[in-house]
C-alpha cells in the first residue's frame, strides 16, 4: 500500500509541477513559485470546538495535551485548533477519541480556512440567517455556535443526496437553531418576508485553492471550469441579495483562486447599486490576507493570455471606478500565505431601497398548498397532555415529524407563524404551515416515539430539557453512571428499587450534572452511541477499551 502511495504522490507532483494552475497563478500573482510550495503537501488536521458543549474545558484540555495549537486569528465563541498531523493521520487512542469527540458534536473537523466566511459573517444571537448552499454543513454548525438557543438558521440544498449529510451533521451537533430545507438557492423563498438578517453564500467553485485536500485539482482545473461556473455564482448571490433585508449582511465565499470567480461576480452585483462592500480587515483581523483584485487577464485553457476570444463584459475588469475601488476591499487568502488551503470572500451590505408600496394580493387558500404531514408540525393538544404526564412540563416550541419530537427556538415559531410572500413578491401567503419552504428537519432532536406514544428521551437533549422538565431524571452516584458506561449492571439500591417499581426510559444524572439516557427493564442499559461511550470513559479516567474489542 505504501508503495502504491508513493507512486500516486509521484505522479501528483509530477502534474503540479506541469500544471495548468500553477501557470495562472503566474498571472494572476508575484511570486508563483513561493506560492507552489505552499500549495503541495497535505493539510494539518483542523478543528474547532463546540461552545455549547458543557464538557468544551475538558475537550480543549486534552487537545492541548496531545499537542494541538490554538489558530490565532479565530474569533468564535468558541476556539480551533490545529493538530500536530496531517489530514487522517490520527493514530490510535487520539484517532478514536477524535471521530467520537466529532460524531458527539463536541468537536467538529474544519478546514481552517473554511471558518473564515462565518467569521465575516458574524450573526449574533436572535437573528435569522440563511447558508444558501449548506451542505456538508460545517458552516452551518459554525452559525449556530454564534447563535446559541436563540435566532435561526435556515440551511438550504439543492442536491438530494448532499441534504441527507447537512441533516446528519446539523443532527450530530444537535442545535435548536437550525432549520434544513431543500431548494434550488436560485429560486429560494423570502421567508421571512422582512428579508433575512445574514446571508452565506458559499458556492459550488472550481476548488483551485483546495490542492492541499484535492491533489486531484493539479491535473483537472481549466480556466474554462470557471467561466462556466460563472453565471451560476452570480445568480446565486443575486438571489441571496434580494432576500436580504435592507442594512442585512452577506458574504461571498469561494475556494477558488480564479478571480473570474470571485471579484468579476462581486463587481457584477455591486455594479447593480444593491450591495456595497465591507472592508473586511475589522472583521477578520489577523488573517494573513491581501486585498481582492482589480484587474485579472482572461486566460484560455493552456494557461495563456486568451487573446482570440470574445468573451461577456461582466469577465472582464470593470471601467466603473467606483465599482473598481471596492474590490479592494474584498479578501484573498493564498496557502503559502496562511498555511493552508486558498480562499475568496467579500462582506457586502444590503443597501436602504425605498418601498414601491405595491398591493400584495392574498394567495387563495387551496388544500394543495397545505403542508404535507412529512413536514415537520407543531405538537397537538393530545401530544402536549401527554408531554404533561410523562415529563411534568411541556417546553415550548416543540414538534413532531415521523418517529420524533424536536424542539426548536422562538425564531422557527416564528417562521411558521409569519404571513410571507411567493417569490414574486405580490401574493400573500398565511403563516400556520411552511410553504413555499421545503422543510426536511428543524431543531434538536428531544425524544422518541413508538407506536405514536413517547418511547424515550434522548441523551443528547437530556441536559438542556432538565431545565424545562423533571419527569424521566433520576439522581444517582458517580459509580453507578461509570459501572454502566463500563458494561456493569450496577447494584445500588437506587437503581435496584428502580428496576423493580418502575420500567421504561430515565435520564440518570450524576451529581456532576452529567446525563446518562437508560432504558430500565430487567438491566440497565445505555441508550447512548459507542460514541457517547467513548467519550464519556476517557473523560471520567475509565480504561480505554478500543470499539472492536467491546
Amino acid at each position: 500500500m505504501r508503495i502504491v502511495m508513493d507512486s500516486r504522490e509521484s505522479d501528483w507532483r509530477e502534474e503540479a509541477e506541469n500544471s495548468i494552475l500553477l501557470k495562472a497563478v503566474s498571472h494572476w500573482r508575484e511570486g508563483s513559485e513561493k506560492w507552489f510550495q505552499g500549495s503541495y503537501d497535505r493539510l494539518p488536521e483542523t478543528l474547532r470546538v463546540n461552545p455549547m458543549s458543557e464538557e468544551k474545558d475538558w475537550v480543549e484540555s486534552w487537545l492541548s495535551g496531545v499537542g494541538a495549537n490554538r489558530i490565532p486569528w479565530f474569533s468564535g465563541p468558541g476556539s480551533a485548533w490545529e493538530m500536530p498531523f496531517e489530514r487522517g493521520s490520527a493514530k490510535e487512542e487520539v484517532k478514536i477519541l477524535m471521530a467520537a469527540l466529532h460524531e458527539t458534536g463536541r468537536i467538529t473537523r474544519q478546514e481552517a480556512v473554511s471558518m473564515l466566511p462565518v467569521l465575516a459573517l458574524d450573526p449574533t444571537p436572535g437573528q435569522i440567517v440563511l447558508d444558501l448552499c449548506a451542505s456538508p454543513g460545517s458552516k452551518t454548525t459554525q452559525i449556530c455556535e454564534h447563535l446559541g438557543d436563540s435566532g435561526a438558521v435556515i440551511a438550504n440544498e439543492v442536491i438530494s443526496s448532499r441534504v441527507n449529510t447537512l441533516v446528519t451533521n446539523v443532527h450530530r451537533h444537535a442545535s435548536k437553531t437550525v432549520l434544513v430545507v431543500h431548494h434550488d438557492g436560485r429560486h429560494i423563498p423570502k421567508v421571512p418576508g422582512s428579508g433575512f438578517d445574514r446571508v452565506l453564500v458559499d458556492v459550488p467553485c472550481t476548488g483551485s485553492g483546495t490542492t492541499r485536500k484535492n491533489p486531484d485539482v493539479w491535473g483537472k482545473w481549466r480556466p474554462s471550469s470557471g467561466r462556466s461556473l460563472h453565471s451560476l455564482q452570480y445568480d446565486l448571490l443575486s438571489r441571496a441579495i434580494a432576500v436580504t433585508r435592507p442594512g442585512g449582511r452577506v458574504v461571498y465565499s469561494t475556494c477558488s483562486l480564479d478571480p473570474i470567480e470571485n471579484e468579476a461576480v462581486v463587481s457584477r452585483v455591486v455594479a447593480s447599486g444593491k450591495v456595497r462592500v465591507i472592508p473586511c480587515g475589522n472583521l477578520l483581523s489577523g488573517v494573513p490576507s491581501r486585498p481582492g483584485m482589480t484587474n485579472w487577464p482572461l486566460l484560455n485553457d493552456r494557461g495563456e493570455l486568451d487573446l482570440e476570444s470574445k468573451p461577456e463584459d461582466y469577465l472582464l475588469p470593470t471601467k466603473d471606478k467606483a465599482v473598481s475601488s471596492q474590490l479592494n476591499d474584498c479578501l484573498r487568502v493564498w496557502n503559502d500565505e496562511i498555511g493552508g488551503g486558498g480562499f475568496f470572500l467579500a462582506v457586502l451590505e444590503r443597501v436602504q431601497e425605498e418601498e414601491l408600496g405595491r398591493e400584495i394580493i392574498p394567495f387563495p387558500s387551496q388544500k394543495t398548498f397545505d403542508d404535507s404531514e412529512s413536514f415537520p408540525q407543531p405538537i397537538d393538544e393530545k401530544r402536549e397532555t401527554e408531554l404533561r404526564e410523562i415529563w411534568g412540563s411541556v417546553p415550548s416550541n416543540m414538534w413532531s415529524r415521523g418517529k420524533s419530537l424536536l424542539w426548536s427556538s422562538d425564531e422557527i415559531r416564528k417562521i411558521w407563524d409569519g404571513d410571507r410572500t411567493r417569490k414574486n413578491g405580490r401574493e400573500l401567503i398565511p403563516g400556520g404551515r411552511w410553504r413555499p419552504l421545503k422543510v426536511i428537519h428543524l431543531g434538536l432532536i428531544a425524544a422518541r416515539l413508538r407506536k405514536g406514544s413517547l418511547d424515550r428521551t434522548v441523551s443528547r437533549a437530556a441536559r438542556r430539557l432538565r431545565g424545562e422538565i423533571s419527569g424521566p431524571f433520576v439522581n444517582v452516584d458517580e459509580i453507578v453512571i461509570d459501572d454502566i458506561l463500563q458494561g456493569k449492571e450496577p447494584h445500588r439500591t437506587d437503581i435496584v428499587s428502580l428496576v423493580e417499581t418502575d420500567r421504561g426510559s430515565r435520564i440518570l444524572v450524576g451529581p456532576s450534572g452529567y446525563c446518562l439516557a437508560v432504558w430500565v427493564g430487567s438491566r440497565v442499559t445505555p441508550m447512548v452511541s459507542q460514541s457517547e461511550i467513548f467519550v464519556m470513559r476517557s473523560m471520567r479516567g475509565l480504561p480505554f477499551v478500543p470499539r472492536e474489542e467491546e
